[in-house]
Parts: structure tokens; C-alpha cells; sequence
């Protein structure tokens, strides 16, 4: 009863203030306490100050809804509770409509004598079987009347009453259904009428906005704002809550505070809690913030790091408790907040990475929403800045890997063109080039020598090592970028790594093969680039994309985690750029080891995809002009193999291969000029093994104009090839001439060479099976032996065989 009582008196109060927030909330836990009695209820009767409470508060609510004024005047936060609160009120009296009506009947009333002053007042209660009983005082007041006819009169009235309520239910009974219906639908309709109003679904938050947060009267003082913050976060994360509602009232929270200037301490723990609501506002994990949420929360940090920047005397760490702070204004004490800014600003970082993976990287969208990356920059700049000076190690290797990681793949055009020794055309832009500080470069070896030294994690340090090779090898400088992968041994144990560091593995060798390709090392870029493209997955690897697979090998939550791994667009790698640098490399390096070994059993694939693609252009019915990439290397690949530079020249580097691969390189005209180059000294290779036979000299000179080289580049690279025993040939200095030294086998034996090998692994073969089907142990070395007396005749006989067919 007391409980009961107690929840009554509250919701009167707050009917008095019209805080329907307050009221909303109350009768609900009423409506449970209500419940918990319902024996003792059933034993001793229904209360009724409780049916009072239900007849007024209805009487109550229909009368502050048909005000409609009143309504357009109130806040949306009381204005959806009244809605809520009205919707459940008159559901909930269905059930005791026959104890309301009673108590309509008989409730309290005051008779006036004709100069209107009262004569009696009665206070009367009903029982369940609908009968009335006295049960207060009967105060009367005899000025013209009688008590008799006072009594008479009440006897009366309450005769009439009694007599008249059964037809009144039964009237009500026989119309019941029917007005329910009507005054739903009307209710509903009204309700969709008025625009300000709408639909509460699931509950309302537990407090008020603006300056009717508080009662009348109430003392603001950093206590009751503390309390009030944990009320509006006690809702948070239940089902229901309304979240952009909840931050409405934190944002109003902060600016009572600030009026009524209870310190810096109290705003940066509200501030916290709005961040912290903001990024909670989608309950999806991989769900992506909105534009007006995105908005406010690059607003609220930046508000929050002026705050401490202004305020030396705030200190805030995850390591302070709740009990050990010090929000309020205590002489020169320093404030001391639970909180930290590190973990909101790599949040932030984060929700950005997922806004640019959620939107359409071809719209108009994705250029607008790249451009807030100059302004998270300059709010992890501004935390750098903070935690330097008040920060642990760990927190700052934290923060310069988030810097680093916002740097290390963009291409620094005015560090390029001040190491090219170029400036700008106009006097504004040389001016604009003076004026620019470090460049990029300098940033990157600053933050990341800084890592090397101080952090104490793998995983930091090895990020920071995979930027800075992929920041050297995007500007070209090969050397560094190599000398730091080989120090590194990262390729020794990357496997063990967490999947975003292979991914940014994966892109930087990607990276250093590119590089190397640039600085025409073929060979360098072919073994960078080999595992990444000899794989097939080289989207998946890099993670620009998902490949098509069964089911069993991923169901729907890895692709979700796969999926959140995904690099935003504006930082993926060109895969056909990618696969063309491959391609190109094998060639270079193939088509001449193909030339050298044509007729060498056991001649080893450089590259398989190379191969695979050669196939697929011999494999074709009717050869026409390439249209593809792959098609334009596959051409120049047939025409290196006959030592047609020209012809091989116009299929790598032409109109549709430019717009396509070349002209993405930052140094185009030096790409091309690389290209042109390697395409003359290996197809000279590639001709002189595949035509050697035929001369017994040439001249170099012939050569040179052939293939439209230096002398002294024809002479070093034959010179190669006869120190490497690539080339049965000597150098004539005096007529310089390559005279061709006939040593080589012809075709025909070849072919000989070629069938005695292969008789001799037969041969083995057979022995081999032949000792295991009798069970001789040790065959092996009783074959060996075996083959040791028979070797000098047989081998004599093919000797000799070789050397006639030679002689004739």
C-alpha cells in the first residue's frame, strides 16, 4: 500500500508541472507494482485512491489533449509521452470501467446553499458488489436548512444515482465496441494530421529538454547535473530508446551547464558521453554513420580538443574511476575526468574508412566525403599535438601510426618536382612551393623512426615498417625500399600476422614490384610481383574485393568481416596496371630463356600465367588485331620470340596501351623510354639464340643498326652472353664481328639427346619396379651397380651414333 501510495503522489506531482515524461514513466511502474498486490487486492478489495488516480489522470490527459494550443506550446518529448501515455491509460481502464464509473457517481461533491456558500461536503466509496458506504466525516453547516433536509436531499440524490446505473452500463455496454473503433481511427488520424506530432513507437527517454529539464526551483550544481547524466544514460543501449532523442538532451545537458558555469571538468565528461552516443546511434557494427551524425561528431571532438587545449588543469585517462573524479569547481584543484580521447579519435578514423567503404565510389557522394579526410587529418594533427606533451610512449605510437597510415600511399607531386628540380609556372605557384614545409618524405622517416625506437608492440611496428617501404617505392626510391624489406625479414613470418597486416603486405610488395618495373629491374619486379599474381586472387589479396566462392568455403558472417576489411577505393592498386607490369616483366624475361632452351627437356617455367595466357592466344581460331590488354602482350611476346623489336615495340606501347597502363605512372615519358630499351636488348638476345645457328659471324654493326643501339650496349650485352656460356661464339675486336664457334648440337641431335634421356628414366622406371615386385632390398644399389658395367658400352654406342650423324 505504501508503495502504491507513494507512485500515486509522484504522478500527481508531476501532473501539476505537466511532465508527462515523469508521468509516463510512473504509471508504468505503478501498473507493476499494482500487479505484484494483486492477491492482497483480491482479498481485501480494490483501493480506491487507486481507481481515483485512473479517473483523474484520464480526465486529466483528455483534457490537456483537446487543448490544443497547449499542445503546439509543448516540447516533443512531452508531447510524445502525452500520446503514449493517453493510448495506455484508456486500454488499461477497460478492465476497471465499472469501479470508474461508480466512483464517477459518487465522488466528491458540494452542495451550495443560494448565496453560494457550501452546505455539505461528503467523501463516499464504493465496494465491489457496486454498493456505497459513509466512509468519512460529514461536516454540515446549517445556515437556511435543516439537517433533515440536507440528509433528505443527499439520501435522494444518491437513490437517483444508484437506480439510473444500470441502464448507463448497459448503454455503454451496447455502444462500447463500436465507439472504440471510431475513436481509434479518429485518434490515428488526427495524430497524422499534425505534422509536429508523431508516432511514438517503443517508449520515450526518461527526462525532459531545454530548461524544463529540471523542476522549479531546483539548484543547479555540477551533483545534480552528474545525476542527471546518469539518468539519460541508464537508458542507453535498452530497447526502445529513442537515440537521437538521447543525444538532444546530452547536448542540452551541456548547455545548462554551461550557462549556469559549473566548469570545464563537468562539460568534457557530457562531451565524452555524446561522442561515445553518437557512434552507438547505429547498433550495427558494420552499419556507417550518417551525414548529420558524421557532422556533429567531428564537431563535439573538435569542441572537446579546444577544451583541453584551453585548459591545462583537465586531466583525463582510462585509468581514473569514477569515484577519484573531480568534476566541480574546488579552489585550484585540477579536474580529473574518466575518459579516453585516443580510443573517440581512432573511432572516428574508423567510421570514416567505413563511410568511404559503404559508398558508391563512382558518385558525386564519394568525392564530397573524401573531402573530410583533410579535416580528420587535422584532428589526429591536433591530438598529436595534445598527447606529445601529455601522452604516454604508447598512446603516441598509436596516434603517428594513425597519421602514417592517412600518408603513406599518397603520391607527393611537389616533393617529386623539387627533387626533379621543377617549380611551379606561375609566381604564385613557385611562391606556394617555397612556402610549403616538410614534404612527405620527412614526415614519414620522423613518425616512423620515432615507432622504431619507442614502441613495444609487433603489430605497430610492423605497420609502420610496410608504410614507409610502400612510401619509398611510390616516389621511386627503390634502394631504400628494398634495403628496409630485406632488414625487416617481415616475409619470414607475415603469415602469422592478423589478415589487414597481410593485406598491407600484400600492397607493398605490390608496391616495390611497381617500383622496381619503373627502374627497369625486370627481374627484381617479376619475383616482387610473382605469388601475387601466380595466386589468381590478386583483388582478394589486396583487398579491393571480394572473389565469387561456394558457400561452404564462406558463409554470411566471414563475408561481413571480409567485407570490413575491404581498402576504400581511393586507395586501391590498378589491377590491370598491376597485371600488365607482370606480364610485361615475364616476357622480358621468358621469351629469351625460351630461345636459349628451346629443345632442353627439361626446361623450367619462369612464369605459368605467362604461359597459360600464350596458350590461350595459340589456342585461337581466327587471329585478328588485339583489343585487350593481355592480347597487345601476347602479340609482342610472338614477335620478340622472331626478333621483331619494331613490331613487338607497337603492341606494348600504342594509343589503347597508354591510356590504359602507361600514362597512370607519375613518369610517364621515362616509363616508355625503359620500355623501348629492354624491348631492344632482349629481343637482340632472343635473335641471336634463335638465329646463331645460321651465321658463322656477323658484324656488330649489323646488330647495332638492326636494333637501334649504342655499340658499346651491343658489345656488353654479347659479351654477357658468351662469359655466362649462354653463346658458343668469340669477339673479333679489329672487323668487330661475333664469330660463332659451332659446338652447339643440330636439331637432329637434339631430338637424339632428348629420346636417350628419356629411354634412361624409363629404363630406371622399370628396374625400379622390377626389384620391388622380388622383394630385393637394397635394389637400388645392386641396380647402380648393375648399370655401372653396362654404362661404358651403351653410352659409347649413343656417343658414337652422335658424333657420325655430326661428321656426315
Amino acid at each position: 500500500r505504501s508503495e502504491l501510495t507513494n507512485l500515486i503522489k509522484t504522478i500527481r506531482n508531476a501532473m501539476k508541472i505537466r511532465d508527462m515524461s515523469k508521468c509516463l514513466e510512473e504509471f508504468e511502474q505503478l501498473c507493476r507494482a499494482f500487479l505484484k498486490s494483486k492477491t492482497i487486492v483480491d482479498k481485501e478489495g480494490m483501493p480506491p485512491f487507486y481507481i481515483r488516480l485512473l479517473s483523474d489522470l484520464e480526465d486529466y490527459l483528455n483534457q490537456l489533449w483537446e487543448d490544443k494550443e497547449g499542445k503546439k506550446k509543448m516540447n516533443k518529448n512531452n508531447a510524445k509521452a502525452l500520446s503514449t501515455l493517453r493510448q495506455k491509460i484508456r486500454k488499461y481502464n477497460r478492465d476497471y470501467e465499472t469501479e470508474i464509473a461508480s466512483y464517477k457517481e459518487v465522488r466528491l461533491f458540494a452542495m451550495t446553499t443560494q448565496d453560494g456558500r457550501f452546505l455539505v461536503i461528503c467523501c463516499c466509496c464504493f465496494l465491489a458488489n457496486n454498493t456505497y458506504q459513509v466512509f468519512g466525516n460529514i461536516f454540515v453547516t446549517f445556515l437556511s436548512q435543516s439537517p433533515g433536509d440536507c440528509g433528505n436531499r443527499m439520501h435522494e440524490s444518491f437513490n437517483g444515482r444508484h437506480t439510473s446505473e444500470k441502464k448507463k452500463e448497459d448503454r455503454k455496454k451496447r455502444h462500447k465496441r463500436k465507439e472504440r473503433v471510431e475513436e481509434e481511427a479518429e485518434e490515428e488520424a488526427q495524430e497524422e494530421d499534425e505534422g509536429e506530432w508523431e508516432k511514438v513507437k517503443g517508449g520515450v527517454p526518461l527526462v525532459k529538454v531545454g530548461n524544463q529539464m529540471f523542476a522549479k526551483g531546483t539548484e543547479i550544481n555540477t551533483t545534480v547535473v552528474v545525476k542527471k547524466l546518469n539518468e539519460i544514460l541508464q537508458a542507453r543501449g535498452k530497447k526502445g530508446t529513442d537515440r537521437a532523442a538521447q543525444i538532444e538532451l546530452l547536448h542540452a545537458l551541456a548547455n545548462i551547464s554551461n550557462e549556469n558555469i559549473l566548469g570545464e571538468g563537468i562539460l568534457v565528461k557530457i562531451k565524452f558521453n555524446i561522442i561515445a552516443s553518437l557512434y552507438d546511434y547505429n547498433p550495427n557494427l558494420a552499419a556507417f554513420m550518417k551525414a548529420d551524425m558524421w557532422k556533429k561528431c567531428l564537431d563535439c571532438i573538435d569542441e572537446l580538443l579546444d577544451i583541453l587545449f584551453n585548459n591545462n588543469n583537465i586531466f583525463i585517462g582510462e585509468n581514473i574511476t569514477e569515484d577519484s573524479e573531480n568534476l566541480a569547481i574546488i579552489d585550484s584543484q585540477p579536474f580529473r575526468v574518466r575518459g579516453c580521447i585516443l580510443t573517440l579519435v581512432e573511432r572516428m578514423d574508423e567510421e570514416f574508412t567505413k563511410i568511404m567503404q559503404n559508398t558508391d565510389p563512382h558518385s558525386q557522394e564519394y568525392v564530397d566525403n573524401l573531402k573530410d579526410e583533410g579535416r580528420v587529418c587535422g584532428i589526429i594533427d591536433r591530438l598529436l599535438g595534445y598527447l606529445e606533451t601529455k601522452g604516454s610512449t604508447e598512446e603516441v605510437c598509436r596516434v603517428y601510426l594513425r597519421r602514417i597510415m592517412h600518408t603513406y600511399y599518397k603520391f607527393d607531386y611537389k616533393a617529386h618536382r623539387r627533387a626533379l628540380g621543377l617549380q611551379g609556372e606561375t609566381k604564385s605557384e613557385q611562391d606556394a612551393e617555397e612556402s610549403e614545409g616538410e614534404d612527405s618524405a620527412f614526415i614519414m622517416d620522423r613518425l616512423c623512426k620515432f615507432i622504431y625506437a619507442k614502441d613495444r608492440t609487433d603489430r605497430i611496428r610492423t605497420c609502420a615498417i610496410l608504410c614507409h617501404i610502400y612510401h619509398h617505392a611510390l616516389h621511386s626510391r627503390w634502394y631504400q625500399a628494398r634495403d628496409l624489406m630485406l632488414m625487416s625479414h617481415l616475409q619470414d613470418n607475415i603469415q602469422h600476422a592478423d589478415p589487414p597486416v597481410q593485406i598491407l603486405y600484400n600492397r607493398t610488395m605490390v608496391q616495390l614490384g611497381i617500383c622496381a618495373f619503373r627502374q627497369g629491374m625486370i627481374k627484381d619486379a617479376h619475383n616482387a610481383l610473382l605469388d601475387i599474381q601466380s595466386s589468381g586472387r590478386a583483388k582478394e589479396l589486396l583487398g579491393q574485393g571480394l572473389l565469387m566462392r561456394n558457400m561452404q568455403e564462406r558463409n554470411a558472417e566471414q563475408e561481413k568481416i571480409e567485407k570490413r576489411r575491404q581498402v576504400p577505393f581511393h586507395m586501391h592498386i590498378n589491377l590491370e596496371l598491376l597485371e600488365c607490369v607482370y606480364l610485361v616483366s615475364a616476357m622480358l624475361l621468358e621469351i629469351p630463356y625460351m630461345a636459349a632452351h628451346e629443345f632442353d627437356a627439361r626446361r623450367r617455367m619462369i612464369s605459368k600465367q605467362f604461359h597459360h595466357q600464350l596458350r590461350v592466344g595459340e589456342r585461337q581460331p581466327l587471329l585478328g588485331p588485339p583489343e585487350s590488354m593481355r592480347e597487345h602482350v601476347v602479340a609482342a611476346s610472338k614477335s620478340m620470340k622472331m626478333g621483331d623489336w619494331r613490331t613487338c615495340h607497337s603492341f606494348i606501347i600504342n594509343e589503347k596501351m597508354n591510356s590504359k597502363v602507361w600514362d597512370l605512372f607519375p613518369e610517364t615519358q621515362c616509363v616508355r623510354e625503359m620500355l623501348v630499351r629492354k624491348i631492344q636488348e632482349e629481343s637482340l638476345r632472343t635473335y641471336l639464340f634463335t638465329y646463331s645457328s645460321v651465321y658463322d659471324s656477323i658484324s656488330m654493326e649489323t646488330l647495332k643498326e638492326m636494333f637501334e643501339l649504342e655499340l658499346p650496349m651491343v658489345h656488353s650485352i654479347i659479351s654477357k652472353m658468351i662469359i655466362n656460356e649462354e653463346l658458343m661464339a668469340s669477339l673479333d675486336q679489329p672487323t668487330q664481328t661475333v664469330v660463332m664457334h659451332r659446338t652447339e648440337p643440330t636439331s637432329l641431335q637434339n631430338m637424339a639427346l632428348q629420346l636417350a634421356e628419356k629411354l634412361g628414366g624409363l629404363v630406371e622406371n622399370n628396374e625400379r619396379v622390377f626389384d620391388l615386385k622380388q622383394g630385393v632390398y637394397g635394389g637400388y644399389f645392386n641396380r647402380a651397380f648393375r648399370l655401372d658395367q653396362m654404362a661404358p658400352q651403351k653410352y659409347f654406342d649413343v656417343n658414337l651414333t652422335i658424333s657420325s650423324s655430326h661428321d656426315r
